[in-house]
């Protein structure tokens, strides 16, 4: 890979040649930025629901100004719209790279980070997702990436490969891998980050026999822990083709156009209660997606690989929230609603085994229902998952630092708490962009919540530079946790009650009961 000549560079631009072609970026504030560099090809017409395909390359310059268009997704959940203003077209799969210089000697350390949004929302040109704070204070290389969601990417249909999504992470991956060097970036040293279904998505690669080798490090922000089985997810995507009169395969959906097909899911996703016969727990969720373990692209739960192994020399930083589901709850229009009868039906449903109810309700005596129905949820969907991934990678040999969030977002007078996402805008310092116009509403950013977001960055990109956070290694002896805070500490993981009540749960694939 070579500098270009000159002429190709205009004032307050960068140029590199990559293996697909030359891109012009911009120069901001001390970093070269370049948007919207296609990894694929547009995964339309014949390419409609398979694995990405290699991009064509061009001659002359392409200009890498501007955020490729998001992947097709539904319009929000929660009353939260998706995105609000973005480019359009079919090339969905672009990738993003802030780097302090496009020097290809200066190999510098490479953080790869990864979306969230229930695996139906997302894009990498969400203002929440400016990289720029991360690539300047850590002085290395950040890419960001477009990936299928929804039906796109996720739903398990006929005549086509499972998890396309996830496919599509391992080829910018790959991308990251023969082209990052031009940006100044060292391949040997990429970490991958994400928050939520991001988060998922890093615990997915964990144990892809295709993702091996493509990074060094990962940090995962709020594993969740839906995971479906083949034979649900399948049942799933008939549901989602017969809400749009078709049958669950490739040839059916893509009669019809891929920006209108979320319709689908949106429209099931208000009726899933209706199949807990069939799905269980799963039809009380806010999405029908999740990634499947289908036996190939993704051989078995990140839980299950991990414990045997799959991630023994991949070193991780792993963590949640503490408050995580208050986010769902206010948004619902419930916080403050939750009444005996919630509390009790949620426990029973989502709590682990038989006398998950009586075993809550014994180990907080003094919890309200709603912070009984927080409890549960947060403890099911986010933070037991965590913790036992970081048991899984200790039982294995590997090496593992946890953490929990506890500084309180201060939007809405406070009531969030430590929210599920306030660690995006404090990671990012995005405060007034995305989730952050809610957790920050109104709210200047007080010089403790920059030293916090200022800590999270030191602490993420050192962790990419040499392996180490700044605080120990989890292990299942002392448990030590870092918790993040105005005044952060180390010590032993602050929620043992709850970790005790999921100490012999198993994060398994969710089944087909029906």
């Amino acid at each position: 890979m070579t500098t270009p000549n000159s002429r190709d560079t205009a004032p307050g631009s960068a140029v590199v040649r990559h293996s697909s072609g030359a891109v012009r970026g911009r120069l901001e504030d001390g970093l070269a930025v370049f948007r919207g560099i296609p990894f694929a090809e547009p995964p339309v017409g014949e390419a409609r629901f398979q694995a990405p395909r290699p991009v064509r390359g061009w001659d002359g310059v392409r200009e890498a100004t501007a955020f490729g268009p998001p992947p097709p997704q539904e319009s929000g959940f929660q009353g939260r719209r998706g995105v609000l203003e973005a480019a359009t077209g079919d090339d969905w799969l672009t990738v993003n790279v802030w780097t302090p210089a496009p020097d290809p000697t200066a190999r510098r350390p490479v953080m790869v980070w990864i979306y969230g949004g229930a695996y139906k929302l997302g894009h990498a040109g969400s203002p929440g997702y400016d990289a720029q704070h991360i690539a300047r204070d850590g002085d290395l290389v950040v890419v960001t990436f477009n990936y299928r969601v929804g039906i796109e990417g996720f739903a398990r249909i006929d005549g086509a490969p499972a998890n396309r999504g996830l496919l599509d992470q391992v080829a910018a991956l790959e991308w990251v891998r023969d082209n990052i060097t031009a940006f100044g970036g060292d391949p040997e040293q990429v970490t991958v980050f994400g928050e939520s279904a991001g988060a998922g998505s890093v615990a997915s690669l964990l144990v892809m026999p295709s993702a091996a080798g493509l990074f060094r490090r990962a940090v995962a922000q709020s594993v969740p822990s839906p995971y479906f089985s083949d034979e649900l997810a399948k049942d799933i995507a008939s549901a989602i083709a017969a809400e749009a009169g078709l049958r669950p395969t490739a040839a059916d959906l893509a009669t019809v156009d891929p920006r209108q097909l979320p319709t689908a899911g949106e429209t099931l996703t208000t009726k899933m209660h209706q199949y807990e016969d069939r799905w269980g727990a799963v039809a009380h969720t806010l999405s029908p997606f999740a990634p499947v373990v289908d036996g190939e692209v993704l051989p078995t739960t990140p839980w299950q690989g991990v414990a045997a192994g799959a991630a023994r020399d991949v070193e991780l930083v792993l963590g949640h929230n503490r408050e995580e589901f208050r986010l769902f709850t206010v948004l619902d229009g419930r916080f403050g609603k939750i009444t005996e009868e919630d509390a009790a039906s949620a426990l029973r449903r989502f709590g682990p085994g038989p006398d998950a109810e009586q075993a809550y309700r014994t180990a907080f005596p003094d919890a309200s229902p709603g912070e009984l129905y927080e409890l549960v949820n947060s403890d099911r969907v986010f933070r037991m998952p965590c913790v036992h991934l970081a048991d899984a990678q200790v039982a294995a040999g590997g090496r593992v630092h946890l953490y929990e969030l506890t500084w309180p977002a201060p939007g809405l007078g406070g009531v969030l708490g430590s929210c599920h996402g306030l660690d995006i805008p404090l990671l990012f310092g995005t405060f007034t962009a995305d989730l952050g116009n809610l957790l920050f509403a109104d709210v200047v950013p007080s010089p403790e919540a920059l030293a916090l977001s200022s800590r999270f960055r030191a602490s993420w990109t050192a962790f990419a530079r040499t392996g180490n956070p700044g605080w120990p290694a989890y292990d299942t002896e002392g448990r030590a946790v870092q918790v993040l805070d105005a005044e952060p500490v180390v010590t032993a993981y602050p929620e043992e009650a709850s970790r005790r009540l999921w100490e012999g749960h198993v994060f398994a694939a969710l089944p087909l009961i029906g």
